[in-house]
């Protein structure tokens, strides 16, 4: 299945984006990982259909409710497999 990288940037820390975004991944089937960085920024790993991913990107662009997403850096990676879809916590 493809696998991306995200780095979404803006007012993305705070606003419960990683819990929402996990709770939209689920609903999409998708695996990986989501994590905040040192600079503010959120950073994913997502792995599933291509349509679940191009759903999980556009959710992305928006964010939750109080988010306000400036950007959302997209790469390609090689196929890679996850159990489930994680909230990283902890050391960057």
């Amino acid at each position: 299945m493809p696998t991306v990288y995200l780095l979404i940037k803006g007012k993305v820390q705070g606003v419960f984006y990683r819990a929402t975004a996990k709770e939209e991944a689920d609903q999409l089937q998708l695996t990986g990982w989501i994590k905040n960085t040192e600079e503010g920024h959120v950073e994913a790993v997502a792995s599933g259909s291509q349509y679940a991913l191009d759903q999980f990107i556009s959710w992305c662009k928006k964010g939750p409710r109080k988010a306000e997403v400036s950007e959302v850096e997209i790469k390609t990676l090689p196929e890679e497999t996850f159990e489930q879809f994680s909230i990283l916590r902890g050391s960057y």
